[in-house]
């Protein structure tokens, strides 16, 4: 994920999983958000864009894009060419 210019966050212990972040200008907002997860034989990326912070006092529920749209799809593509062109 690094490779595709996202910054680590943090790792989950209970899940195994890795967030991610990568800015889409130098503000905090609008930026992809990507849970990733490995094993043996692949690799999944949980992948959406988060619009703006969190606006809902004490909660942290945003607006975002999770499924369906081009610039997701755009970002999909982006990071499986990456992924693809990586020495192993």
């Amino acid at each position: 994920m690094r490779s595709a210019g996202y910054s680590f966050v943090r790792m989950d212990n209970k899940t195994g999983e890795e967030e991610f972040k990568r800015r889409l200008s130098g503000a905090d907002y609008p930026k992809f958000h990507a849970f990733v997860k490995a094993d043996r034989d692949s690799v999944s990326v949980n992948l959406h864009l988060d619009q703006k912070k969190p606006s809902y006092g004490g909660y942290t529920a945003h607006s975002g894009e999770y499924e369906d749209s081009e610039i997701l799809g755009k970002e999909v593509q982006r990071i499986k060419r990456i992924f693809e062109n990586q020495p192993y």
